[in-house]
């Protein structure tokens, strides 16, 4: 299997949840955080947590802990960005990062070997999801011989919009779609709770 660490992105402000870890809210027993690794790890050759704050509140998990290492809440690509730079410091075979964020519970189980796929037959460099009309930048794989490209992008363009990032790359959208559901649904506010339940129950039966 191609080496490839899988990054799940914990950082955002939650301000749609009033604050607090998303992937920590309880979804049918578990937290969202619980089900994303159950789908994740089974496609990664490792993984990590990008977050900031106490990285205790995850020690449960015994994952590393990751923070942005750009200062202010710069979005996601920050996230990218730190999942980057921890594979080139201690994962000296992994060419990708695969990231994925951490309150969407119910994304596809071959979501990376996807990716690979579609950057391989379209000579690509990176490649995002699409589901329903949407891409879902948030999802995905990206090389870390452009981590130093991203850190500029980031600290000297002061780029915060992912497609704005890939937009100067090649890039592959692979689209996903799951019969009764948006693959990509995520756990975003309060109400969204009692919708992700019933995908779950309605995934278990």
């Amino acid at each position: 299997m191609t080496e490839v660490v899988g990054c799940i992105l914990a950082g955002g402000l939650a301000r749609r949840m009033g604050g607090g870890d998303k992937g920590l809210i309880q979804l049918d027993g578990r937290p969202v955080l619980d089900h994303v690794l159950e789908r994740f790890l089974r496609q990664v050759s490792l993984a990590v947590l990008n977050a900031n704050g106490d990285p205790a509140r995850f020690a449960a998990y015994g994952l590393p802990v990751v923070a942005d290492t750009v200062d202010g809440f710069a979005g996601p690509l920050a996230g990218v960005l730190a999942g980057l730079i921890w594979a080139a410091d201690n994962a000296p075979g992994a060419q990708w990062v695969a990231t994925a964020a951490t309150d969407t519970p119910f994304f596809p189980k071959d979501f990376v070997s996807r990716m690979l796929g579609a950057i391989e037959a379209e000579g690509a460099d990176m490649a995002c999801a699409r589901s329903g009309g949407r891409n879902h930048p948030v999802f995905g794989l990206w090389p870390v011989r452009l981590k130093d490209d991203l850190q500029r992008a980031l600290v000297d363009e002061d780029i915060r919009k992912v497609d704005v990032w890939t937009a100067l790359h090649k890039l592959a959208v692979v689209e996903f779609a799951e019969p009764g559901h948006d693959p990509f649904f995520n756990v975003n506010r309060p109400d969204d709770v009692s919708e992700a339940i019933r995908i779950a129950r309605g995934l278990a039966a």
